[in-house]
């Protein structure tokens, strides 16, 4: 199965399983996170899900503003969310403690759905959401077509070396979910190599030594800052120039939900133009 055929197939999952929710199931949801917002609005039956958070709505870094305009916007304060009346909210591991704190405390039941670090954290992800909604089947059929998306699009053969590079030189290496996304389309990591586990800085002269043939960075945000001035450095210019491709990482890379797979599509897009430039 092609990327593009399995996105279909994802596609085809969510329109065939658009089912109501469980009579046991939560009736009024809030997601707090921004990875939960997404996929709380994949997988919830209709009417079921009654708030997302506001940055479900910023464009650098929701796959799904679009989806979003539907969903009165919450803040993550522990007042607002309580005014709602949930008997379920769906928050990250990390984010929101107060407010997750606070809620508990009200005998508001909450899941914490952990960040993906990898692939197979990725997929599970949607199967741990459609169980707090009571989705199951919904979720399974989403988490099949996701993982079958995967799986076709592993590359084997010979890895190209790549790299991730942000404002101030911010990179990621070994252990995280942007590397296996790199190792599975065919790239080899500058930054795991030079043993940068989880996110770290790379240093440009490390980068330019490397002569890497990808280089996976990100869209400036509006105005200016000077984190983000070493993306205009002439050194990175040059590395850049001579680079087979060059790939503008998006919001689809933000989380580990199945908008991931056109993440994985472009990488897999840039694999051909580099093989193809040489």
């Amino acid at each position: 199965m092609s990327v593009p055929a399995s996105r279909a197939a994802l596609a085809l999952a969510l329109a065939a399983c658009a089912l109501p929710a469980a009579a046991d199931a939560p009736r009024r949801v809030v997601s707090i996170n921004l990875c939960t917002d997404q996929l709380a609005m994949m997988l919830a039956g209709p009417g079921q899900l009654v708030s997302v958070s506001v940055l479900a709505s910023e464009v650098q870094s929701s796959s799904m503003v679009a989806e979003a305009a539907a969903y009165p916007a919450n803040h993550g304060q522990a007042e607002e969310v309580f005014l709602m009346q949930p008997d379920l909210v769906l928050a990250g591991s990390y984010t929101a403690l107060a407010t997750v704190d606070l809620l508990k405390g009200l005998g508001i039941p909450v899941v914490q759905v952990p960040p993906a670090d990898s692939l197979d954290e990725a997929v599970e992800q949607v199967r741990i959401v459609g169980r707090a909604l009571g989705q199951e089947a919904r979720a399974e059929a989403v988490a099949k077509a996701f993982a079958d998306g995967i799986a076709a699009a592993r590359v084997t053969g010979d890895s190209h070396p790549a790299a991730f590079y942000h404002p101030n030189g911010y990179t990621t290496g070994q252990g995280t979910l942007a590397n296996e996304v790199m190792e599975l389309t065919g790239f080899h990591n500058i930054a795991a190599t030079a043993g940068v586990t989880g996110g770290g800085v790379l240093p440009l002269e490390r980068l330019v030594m490397a002569g890497p043939d990808l280089i996976v960075t990100s869209e400036p945000y509006p105005g200016a800052s000077r984190a983000e001035e070493i993306l205009s450095h002439p050194a990175l210019g040059a590395v850049e120039a001579g680079a087979g491709a060059r790939l503008t990482s998006d919001a689809d890379w933000v989380c580990g939900t199945p908008h991931l797979l056109r993440a994985i599509a472009r990488m897999g897009a840039a694999r051909a133009a580099v093989e193809g430039g040489q």
